[in-house]
């Protein structure tokens, strides 16, 4: 998957919970922009009795609200399957021309499944239940695989702590960290 620069999103998740998380940090070429935007959201009007839908995005800001836009669509359609809304994206994100010049990807996580999500066609749910996105997101996904082996914490627990370390590694993410969960 792509690789961009701005952000890091994290998802961990356990047999009970799933937390989501990301910094705030907003990047312009060399220059910090932003230092707390909230690049995670919890989507819960989608028309059945859900719990909701964590969803993080790394990419282009415009490029993220668009894609949002559409995933919602997706979720709306297919409200108790995340896996075929993140697939209905996925295939709507390759076909459409305007949809296909969005720099994103996306990480969406339920009470299920835990789904990453490019405009290449990709829908991957990670083995481990821990996935990471974005400029940061290998230093997060890192920290978070060994916190999980070392230690009985929280998936929100191991979201802050694992996106905190990113934070102070990667100088595209910053400490300016939001986490979600649902338990």
């Amino acid at each position: 998957m792509n690789q961009f620069h701005a952000t890091t999103i994290l998802s961990v998740r356990d047999e009970k919970r799933v937390a989501l998380g990301g910094d705030g940090q907003v990047t312009l070429g060399d220059t910090v922009a932003k230092g707390n935007a909230v690049k995670v959201r919890t989507l819960t009007d989608l028309g059945a009795d859900t719990a909701g839908v964590l969803v993080g995005f790394a990419g282009s800001a415009a490029d993220a609200f668009a894609l949002m836009e559409r995933f919602e669509e997706q979720l709306r359609n297919t409200p108790t399957n995340l896996t075929k809304a993140a697939i209905g994206l996925a295939r709507l994100w390759r076909q459409d021309r305007a949809l296909r010049r969005l720099e994103s990807l996306l990480i969406a996580s339920d009470r299920a499944v835990t789904l990453m999500v490019s405009g290449q066609g990709d829908v991957i749910e990670p083995a481990d239940g821990i996935a990471a996105i974005g400029s940061g997101g290998s230093y997060a996904l890192s920290a978070a695989r060994a916190l999980r082996q070392k230690t009985s914490l929280s998936p929100k627990e191991i979201c802050e702590a694992s996106l905190t370390i990113a934070g102070e590694i990667c100088v595209y993410t910053n400490t300016n960290i939001t986490v979600l969960d649902l338990d």
